[in-house]
């Protein structure tokens, strides 16, 4: 079989007569990628700062990643978790060398991992402690048991009743967090960095005083890092921004830069009470993600992608510094390396639908905070492109909504 590359129109009307419209979707077809570029069926290229939601940390179509799912599915697609595959084990090696000393499972996506967390920090404390501490604005997944962690409650409409256990704190309140703490809690679970809550970054001893206070009433601190992880912020692990170590990290997104998976890392002690048969994945951890995933993190260490992104990162807060002092209406800008949100005071989705008609995709979350999740290795010169193209955008969108400034600068 060969696709045809049917038109943006063409594949939308096949759309709306066989999916199930429960995405929405911009009316274009991507067909092809490269690096930071992507084109459309209609030979129209764009400028991706928003790859792959996040997943594709390395661009389209790395050529490292390419090369080595290729021959992996020549030799070998898939076998089940009751076989030992070396290319997981050294996968998993290579994830706990760069974090802290653990153990792996792996699963295909965030909100798996996420499950995994929940039922691991369960397990391990034991039936009467099952309460999990979790934060306003933060996002786990969309399964049953990683929606309930979600303390977003425009996400629980019409789904109830949730999981039971989970208890929301505010943002940012140590002291309310322990006062949400008693003798059935068993662990805190929080993005170290909020992701689809707007890029909200804490204080430097927000992250340290929950460590304190997990410690200081054995609860396990598991940190959500499928959005922050492997890269993203400049370090391997967004943890490693604030100098505090969790029991728990779950990863997925860009884990196998674009090909599907997922994983929990547990210190050795906490691990073993993942007991045999107590939890799986028929596809976790399978040969390709697990080519894909060692790919990837060489790609970033022989390509010095680290310091590269903190590169990129600069350029970009340049440019941001610059729209800000250009905007009224820019409301806060916060940025930790390849993750940027940009609060406005006016709604997100003009400016994001602007974008794609100049040939720029960014997204918008919580309605009013534009995400930029570019690659690690996007040029400097696209970074300029990008971002001219982006603040155009919201001085001439805001202008028209009074800013006087806007309009002189724009």
């Amino acid at each position: 079989m060969s696709l045809q590359h049917l038109s943006s129109a063409d594949t939308q009307r096949l759309f709306e007569q066989y999916v199930i419209g429960n995405y929405r979707r911009y009316p274009v077809n991507l067909v092809r990628g490269e690096g930071s570029r992507i084109w459309d069926s209609e030979g129209r290229e764009y400028l991706d700062f928003f790859p792959g939601w996040g997943c594709n940390l390395l661009g389209h179509c790395p050529p490292r990643v390419v090369q080595a799912v290729q021959q992996q599915v020549a030799e070998l697609i898939h076998v089940p978790n009751t076989w030992h595959m070396e290319s997981q084990g050294l996968w998993a090696q290579m994830l706990v060398e760069r974090a802290f000393d653990a153990q792996a499972f792996f699963c295909n996506s965030g909100a798996e991992a996420n499950e995994a967390a929940i039922k691991l920090a369960r397990l391990h404390h034991g039936p009467d402690r099952y309460k999990i501490i979790t934060f306003q604005g933060g996002f786990h997944g969309r399964t049953m048991g990683s929606l309930a962690a979600t303390a977003q409650p425009a996400y629980h409409a019409g789904l109830g009743p949730m999981l039971a256990g989970f208890t929301y704190a505010p943002y940012g309140d140590l002291a309310e967090v322990e006062k949400r703490i008693d003798s059935a809690t068993c662990a805190i679970m929080l993005e170290p960095i909020q992701g689809e809550g707007g890029v909200r970054i804490p204080g430097a001893d927000y992250l340290q005083g929950l460590r304190e206070l997990a410690d200081k009433h054995n609860l396990l601190l598991i940190f959500d890092e499928v959005q922050t992880g492997c890269g993203r912020t400049g370090q391997w692990y967004g943890y490693q921004y604030f100098g505090v170590e969790p029991d728990i990290m779950t990863l997925a997104k860009s884990l196998c830069a674009g090909i599907a998976g997922g994983a929990m890392l547990a210190n050795r002690e906490i691990a073993s009470s993942l007991r045999p048969g107590m939890h799986a994945s028929t596809f976790g951890g399978n040969p390709i993600a697990a080519v894909a995933g060692i790919a990837m993190l060489e790609t970033i260490e022989q390509d010095g992608l680290l310091e590269r992104a903190n590169q990129g990162a600069q350029r970009f807060a340049e440019h941001l510094n610059t729209l800000s002092e250009q905007c009224d209406h820019v409301r806060e800008i916060r940025q930790a390396g390849m993750m940027i949100g940009i609060e406005l005071e006016f709604e997100g989705a003009p400016i994001v639908a602007k974008c794609l008609e100049e040939g720029l995709l960014v997204n918008c979350t919580q309605s009013n905070v534009i995400r930029l999740l570019p690659a690690m290795n996007v040029e400097l010169d696209q970074i300029d492109q990008g971002m001219q193209i982006l603040t155009q955008v919201i001085l001439e969108h805001a202008a028209s909504a009074g800013d006087p400034q806007a309009t002189a600068a724009g």
